[in-house]
């Protein structure tokens, strides 16, 4: 008899159904990935929608509404990557694992390796990259804001990259507890 079977007939009927019922309540997350999907095509559909309305202005723009535009789309374009980075490696690390994608030959090098510490600090470099074009967007037309509305943009601003920054720190910190506890004395 295998090692798992043993374990199993040991384990009582009620404790093996609460585990199983918490194990597969993983997939209820499953809908809100395929909403992330949807939050995707919508952010897909504002980029062109600012690209087609943009579009026949761009010969009369000035320099600072042309870097305007720019900033614009590569803001939706880093919103879009965020929602991926979340997709893919929320649901690999929380749901399942991606079997049909292990042998595409475009598969993204770091699917399947992100665990939840390299997941949160993708994240919060996406969220301070966002943040930071955001905020890019206000300085260049800054006479059409209130000092203290750009003072607040600039505290959330570097809240957002204390923040990251605390969080890697962390992550520094239990990494390095590990490799001194995994040391042999």
């Amino acid at each position: 008899m295998t090692e798992d079977i043993q374990r199993r007939r040991r384990t009582p009927f009620l404790e093996a159904a609460i585990e199983w019922i918490i194990y597969t309540s993983r997939w209820l997350m499953a809908p809100v990935y395929l909403g992330l999907i949807a939050a995707l095509a919508i952010l897909i559909i504002t980029f062109f929608r600012e690209l087609y309305l943009q579009a026949p202005l761009v010969l009369t723009m000035d320099e600072t509404d042309i870097i305007l535009l720019v900033l614009t789309l590569v803001d939706l374009s880093l919103a879009g990557n965020l929602v991926l980075i979340i997709l893919f490696s929320g649901y690999e690390n929380f749901v399942s694992k991606m079997e049909g994608a292990k042998d595409d030959p475009d598969r993204p090098e770091w699917m399947g390796t992100l665990d939840f510490s390299g997941l949160k600090i993708k994240l919060i470099a996406s969220i301070v990259a966002i943040s930071g074009i955001h905020l890019l967007k206000i300085f260049m037309n800054i006479n059409q804001y209130e000092e203290r509305d750009l003072l607040w943009y600039t505290i959330i601003h570097m809240t957002f990259i204390v923040s990251g920054v605390a969080v890697a720190l962390m992550d520094w910190i239990v990494e390095l507890a590990h490799k001194v506890n995994a040391k042999p004395d």
